[in-house]
């Protein structure tokens, strides 16, 4: 096979299948003397994801591919360069490896030895050693071809023998020679509905469905699948959070046997707090995916008063605007130096997959929370979320009045305390003229003047100081905790609150499990009835089912709203001081202290109602666009940079809302149009400034001295005619 030393000599190749493979090419040596030869083949960037399902369906060997490492460049970042430099680089390797889980010495573990019945698992994890990988690259150059660059396209393992699949003879449980190995996503499936309680029929049928996919209907596979569904479930079953009587023990224990799980690991001693970073391989992919570009949530502080170390969550918005739990932190230190540790730990592990990962923004719920390691290793703005001021404050006035009436008004009255921040009031004046109307609640306002006087000025100055988040993020990480709280709080556990291992064992079980059957429900459309309860788990989700024709408002005094229930008909709730995310609601979920979702379509109806007040959050970014705004006349150069910002934030509130309120295709349609020559390209030298790309009969171009001459006589050819 003659060897290709340019890029330019390969040609680009289409397939006209709908899915295609590495046997559907045709692959090229690339390299020379001073460089490896590797095989390569070029197609359109736009077929990359076509390519890699259908490498994920070889028959031999069914698998899925992983973004093991990446990289990307901005584009005008290179003066010079090569025609194989990147713009875009991932290397994607097969989810049976690298590593190899499966590791005992020279000879894979199989069922001749009787399986640890702790484990969780039947056997080791999916990760097999397997050494296939490919590189794509989108061409610098070309930003609209990819080089497909595969350095091992067998399925085996270092030592050269096939590690998965049909024909793995070592592979582990039941008849493993006469059926494929069951791949990562299909055990994954499995534990999470055993996890989660699905009875062992319905488990059973799942499972055999996914075997299928592989391997065909057999009587004997079959067979094989059930016995290895029912020993799955007695090892989780029988399987336990104490792995050894003391408790910090049994969490070094856990540390050492789940070492790819753990971003940071601080044992306690006289100087250092215990800390415990976790964040399975899914909870990575999942933070890369979602996080990058948008924003990260935390919901702090769980579990101070009942647990023996509070738990810290970092969430993300997945594609349905859900919180997604993809890093748990337990420890009572959040001194700024040890918040440093774990989030740079965090931050490396997420920047070793992707090193232009960043995100948008970082929302906070707790005023007392440490900001500079965020801004240090984040290097993103900070907003401030009010669910948990809001949950707190209308939980302990239900508890602790009695009367209704005046349930609404305090609570009225609070959120009053808060508008105060942007409507010029004095908010100490306000607190002290609060206290004094509602001296005769005195349960209450003995709760008050301890929990919340000495420190509601700090909360107020977070609250002016930071943007504030929506109603949507504060009913999605309020949406995770109520679920938190429901796994973690079972009447049954109650006796284990104060072992550190019983709550690892739960989060990394039932609530992993659960949110990993979530998502895989609504990507795949199975499961139905948990993709439903899934799309319907938010307030907000489930305000957008109320019709506007379902809510009436109070047009005399806008006093209150009423919202006629979906279930029942004949039934209307009230929600009190409309168009405020103080308002009160009536229903039994908000008399829980919840965010309905009757509060949160009123609110919907007044912002576009006159005579309403606009939300907390867009006040608050009013305020911040003033600030910009208001700046000395002969500070030229700081009202030039205000300027700049704020137009730059128009633009992309812009861009979001059209894509928010129109079809995707009118807003591509509405880009300006962009001239481009067919056969234009530059290999060498600067890009073009201008987004106005000449005909190759009017490009110049550019040439090195130490290009061949046979490199050089083609561009000549190509520039004369």
């Amino acid at each position: 096979m003659e060897i290709k030393d340019s890029i330019d000599d390969i040609p680009v190749q289409d397939p006209p299948n709908e899915d295609f493979s590495a046997a559907d090419l045709s692959w090229t040596k690339f390299g020379n003397t001073e460089h490896y030869v590797d095989e390569v083949a070029l197609i359109p960037y736009s077929r990359v994801d076509v390519f890699i399902i259908g490498e994920c369906s070889n028959v031999e060997c069914p698998t899925r591919f992983h973004i093991e490492r990446g990289r990307k460049r901005e584009r005008g970042s290179l003066n010079h360069y090569k025609s194989d430099e990147y713009l875009e680089y991932r290397m994607y390797w097969c989810s049976f490896g690298p590593e190899n889980y499966g590791e005992g010495g020279g000879i894979l573990p199989s069922r001749k030895y009787r399986l640890n019945t702790r484990n969780r698992a039947a056997r080791p994890q999916s990760m097999r050693g397997c050494t296939c990988h490919f590189v794509v690259k989108r061409l610098y150059a070309r930003p609209s071809v990819a080089l497909i660059i595969y350095n091992d396209r067998r399925h085996v393992n270092k030592s050269g023998f096939i590690c998965h699949g049909p024909l793995d003879r070592d592979a582990i449980g039941p008849g493993a020679k006469k059926i494929p190995y069951i791949c990562n996503e299909i055990q994954q499936q499995t534990m999470s509905m055993i996890y989660l309680g699905i009875p062992e029929e319905n488990v059973l049928q799942k499972h055999i469905e996914g075997v299928q996919r592989y391997c065909g209907s057999n009587a004997k596979v079959n067979s094989l699948a059930s016995q290895y569904v029912q020993k799955l479930g007695m090892i989780i079953k029988r399987s336990t959070h104490e792995l050894d009587l003391d408790d910090q023990a049994s969490i070094c224990m856990w540390v050492e046997r789940n070492k790819k799980s753990v971003f940071f690991y601080q044992d306690t001693s006289e100087t250092d707090a215990f800390i415990l970073g976790i964040q399975t391989e899914w909870q990575l992919q999942q933070m890369v995916r979602f996080g990058h570009h948008s924003l990260v949530a935390a919901d702090s502080t769980f579990g101070i008063k009942r647990h023996k170390y509070p738990l810290y969550t970092l969430l993300v918005f997945d594609s349905r605007q859900h919180a997604l739990p993809v890093a748990w932190v337990i420890t009572r230190s959040f001194a700024k130096q040890d918040v440093c540790r774990w989030m740079k730990a965090l931050a490396d592990r997420i920047r070793g997959v992707d090193p232009t990962w960043r995100i948008g923004g970082f929302l906070i719920d707790d005023a007392a929370m440490e900001v500079e390691p965020i801004r240090d290793i984040f290097c993103c703005p900070i907003l401030f979320c009010l669910w948990r001021v809001r949950r707190s404050w209308l939980r302990s006035i239900i508890k602790r009045c009695g009367n209704v009436e005046v349930q609404r008004e305090i609570f009225k009255r609070l959120g009053e305390i808060i508008y105060s921040i942007w409507t010029g009031v004095d908010s100490v004046d306000a607190i002290g003229k609060f206290i004094q109307d509602f001296v005769d609640q005195t349960v209450f306002m003995k709760y008050f003047r301890e929990c919340w006087v000495p420190k509601i000025e700090m909360w107020l100055a977070a609250m002016k100081s930071l943007p504030l988040a929506s109603q949507e993020a504060s009913g999605a990480i309020e949406a995770y905790h109520l679920k938190l709280k429901q796994k973690l709080y079972d009447d049954s556990n109650l006796g284990a609150l104060q072992r550190v291992d019983w709550l690892v064992h739960k989060l990394t079980t039932e609530l992993h499990s659960s949110y990993w059957l979530e998502r895989y429900a609504d990507e795949s459309d199975s499961f139905q009835t948990i993709k439903e309860e899934y799309i319907s788990s938010t307030s907000w989700n489930r305000a957008l089912q109320i019709p506007d024709t379902s809510v009436v408002l109070d047009e005399n005094d806008r006093l209150f709203a009423k919202v006629v229930s979906q279930k029942d008909c004949s039934q209307t709730h009230l929600v009190w001081n409309p168009g405020s995310e103080f308002a009160f609601c009536d229903c039994s979920w908000s008399m829980l202290g919840n965010l309905c979702k009757h509060v949160i379509k009123v609110n919907m109806i007044c912002q576009h109602s006159q005579g309403y007040q606009p939300s907390m959050s867009f006040q608050s970014f009013q305020h911040i666009l003033m600030k910009l705004w208001q700046r000395p006349i002969d500070d030229s150069i700081a009202l030039d940079q205000s300027m700049a910002w704020a137009n730059h934030m128009q633009e992309k509130i812009q861009r979001l809302v059209e894509l928010n309120d129109s079809n995707v295709s009118n807003v591509i349609n509405n880009l300006p149009l962009k001239w481009v020559s067919k056969k234009g390209r530059t290999s060498v030298g600067r890009p073009a400034d201008s987004t106005l790309i000449l005909p190759s009969s009017s490009k110049i171009a550019v040439h090195k001295k130490s290009r061949k001459r046979k490199r050089l006589s083609r561009l000549t050819c190509s520039t004369s005619v």
